[in-house]
């Protein structure tokens, strides 16, 4: 018997040495804060592809408002007798219509906007019709009528709301009405009818929901906003990366162009518009509804500091390998000069220039901007050429901004390799890199940062995705491959002081690039995984890095360490200690978070887990489905200082605890 039990004894010490031997041990040093960890560390990019600004985000319904698209009249269908003229009150935007009697009382004129991809709107929500209108010939009063229609119903009436509005003035007048659809419909079509026999003549002709954003009449869509504010992001980058450039200087995004009276700004060619033929649209162009007061507003109202993205005189270099494509050096003056101009847009008094028009628009105080970027995805010889007459411009008349320079379009390579030392010579305050790399690239990749020169600029991790191999679409191994790099990027929080992924938006009818943040229809919304990833680390960012290590050594997915990739933080606000575990494996690994360096008086309490897995590691969030993969989160029980737990194969768990 007593052999037996020897050997039962013997068995069972070695079951536990296995067991111990497969736990990985995180030790967690809590007395010693590390780096801090910058408020602007989690944020978001916008850039206007995908139907991200107008058709998205920018509220407004209706297609070539001011019928200044190429074909003047895309959009919109005529009907009667509809003329187009180009003497209009608004010098950037000369067209308009002129609606007159169609010659017979059973005849009709008028004419139709089909919206973006239809026009979305809410039973028993408001929408504002604004028009600018006059009477040309005269008289006294002259009337249209507004409707939403249903082309498609097989009700007696197409119409579902509807409105009649009188025109009273020789002059141009602004005049608007509100619409109360009692119905819900994402493809509506909205008509405008000649209802009098008189002439009218309609210029920048507009339909926004009363219920935008903040409630600004030039607004923005209430979901999508809400969406961005909900990741309580630390910065705001706009107004995009390739559009910046421009397929052409011509077409280069111009944020003159976008302030101002709305009514006054001019059209611009959207690049995306053509970059693809394969997912081609014809009707994509920017009206700059959506501009940099609007980007500057937004930044403030979802509490991210503003990091405008300015040309730095060179063209998109993917669509332009002739120099004369670009601005010559000593030619430079304006574009700087531009860059100069905003920051006083953004910050100057109300008696400069810029600051009052600033004022003008509805905001007299500073927007407090701290950050510019210079160029996008810019290479060669040419890019630091062009930037440093910039840095010296932006030093010498507002040395306390910090400027933003580009490592390129890639993440490592010849062109990396060459701009890094050149950003590092012309001191640039951070270096913008961009991946949009395959699953091996972010398992691999774990410890990017953790030999990076600390002595030299900071880093912009300003446009990175998972683009899975033969799946570019959104999926939730990719999502969880996004949250395992993000720990290097956390860990190395004294280089890293930025990171954004991209792209934010898509339109489900009209999207050219995936995998995206977020996307939506004429009415819905949904967050992908990737998006909860961003939402996770940007609650729970922490104030200081704390030192996480296995066996001595940083968790960043290395061959030993089971697929898996580690950091924590401690925050100073809230007196919590945050530890983010992401498994990439296939297996469940038994974890053992050991925290060391507690005084005898600290308990850790309140211990909550929050997880992301599924167990499809190809299914995402869908508009049909956009809750099939949300954060669960559940009290966790820690013994002392140490927590042994099991974490389920491909998940990403965020564990925090109150110490005190």
């Amino acid at each position: 018997m007593k052999r037996y039990t020897g050997l039962l004894a013997a068995l069972t010490l070695t079951a536990g040495m296995a067991l111990q031997a497969q736990t990985n041990e995180f030790v967690i040093q809590t007395k010693k804060l590390g780096a801090e960890i910058q408020p602007t560390m989690y944020g978001l990019f916008f850039e206007d592809i995908n139907y991200a600004a107008d058709g998205g985000l920018y509220a407004e319904l209706v297609k070539n408002r001011s019928f200044e698209f190429p074909q003047h009249l895309m959009g919109w269908k005529t009907f009667g007798n509809v003329t187009l003229q180009d003497d209009g009150p608004f010098e950037r935007n000369p067209h308009y219509v002129r609606l007159a009697d169609p010659g017979h009382p059973h005849k009709h004129t008028g004419l139709d906007n089909e919206g973006f991809f239809g026009i979305g709107v809410k039973a028993g929500e408001e929408y504002r019709f604004s028009v600018w209108a006059r009477l040309p010939q005269g008289g006294t009063s002259e009337k249209i009528r507004i409707e939403l229609v249903d082309t498609k119903s097989m009700g007696e009436h197409h119409a579902f709301a509807t409105e009649t509005l009188t025109v009273d003035s020789k002059e141009w007048k602004k005049y608007q009405v509100i619409l109360k659809p009692g119905i819900t419909d994402s493809k509506s079509t909205l008509r405008i009818f000649l209802a009098s026999k008189g002439t009218v003549d309609l210029e920048h002709v507009s339909l926004f929901p009363v219920d935008t954003w903040k409630g600004h009449e030039n607004g923005l869509r209430k979901d999508l906003a809400q969406a961005l504010a909900d990741i309580k992001p630390g910065v705001f980058r706009f107004p995009g990366g390739c559009i910046v450039e421009g397929t052409d200087l011509a077409t280069r995004y111009d944020w003159k162009k976008s302030v101002g009276p709305v009514e006054n700004r001019p059209l611009n060619e959207n690049r995306w518009e053509y970059t693809f033929p394969h997912r081609f649209y014809p009707d994509y162009f920017q009206s700059y509804g959506l501009g940099f007061f609007e980007f500057f507003q937004l930044s403030e109202e979802i509490g991210a500091e503003p990091l405008p993205v300015l040309s730095c005189g060179l063209s998109c270099q993917f669509q332009n390998s002739d120099a004369e494509a670009h601005v010559a050096v000593c030619d430079l003056d304006s574009y700087v000069q531009d860059a100069l101009d905003l920051i006083e847009f953004a910050n100057g008094d109300v008696t400069t220039k810029w600051g009052k028009l600033r004022a003008d628009m509805g905001h007299p105080a500073s927007f407090n901007l701290k950050f510019i970027g210079i160029g996008n995805e810019q290479w060669g010889p040419e890019y630091p050429e062009h930037l440093e007459p910039f840095i010296k411009a932006i030093r010498k008349a507002y040395p306390d901004i910090k400027i933003i320079g580009s490592s390129g379009p890639d993440s490592e390579g010849k062109q990396f390799e060459y701009l890094w030392p050149e950003m590092k010579r012309l001191k640039v305050d951070l270096v913008d890199e961009h991946f949009y790399r395959p699953e091996n690239w972010f398992l691999n990749e774990g410890a990017r940062y953790d030999n990076y020169d600390r002595k030299g600029p900071k880093v912009f991790a300003g446009e990175y995705a998972c683009h899975g191999k033969g799946k570019k679409w959104n999926h939730f191994n990719a999502a969880l491959l996004e949250a395992a790099f993000m720990t290097g990027l956390e860990r190395n929080a004294d280089i890293v002081h930025m990171a954004t992924y991209a792209p934010l938006f898509a339109h489900v009818e009209g999207w050219q690039w995936r995998p995206d943040m977020i996307w939506f229809d004429n009415l819905n919304s949904v967050r992908t995984v990737s998006y909860y990833v961003q939402q996770l680390y940007g609650h729970h960012k922490g104030t200081n890095v704390l030192s996480l290590t296995m066996n001595k050594k940083a968790v960043t997915g290395a061959e030993d360490q089971n697929g898996l990739f580690a950091s924590a933080v401690y925050d100073k606000d809230k007196n919590e200690i945050i530890v983010k575990v992401a498994n990439t494996s296939d297996k469940a690994q038994p974890l053992s978070l050991k925290f060391e360096g507690l005084k005898k008086q600290d308990i850790l309490s309140g211990g909550r887990c929050i997880k992301l897995r599924s167990a499809d590691p190809d299914k995402d969030n869908t508009i049909e489905q956009p809750s099939a993969i949300q954060p669960q989160e559940t009290p966790v029980a820690i013994d002392g200082q140490v927590l042994n737990v099991e974490l389920e194969p491909k998940t990403f768990a965020v564990y925090i605890f109150k110490k005190g």
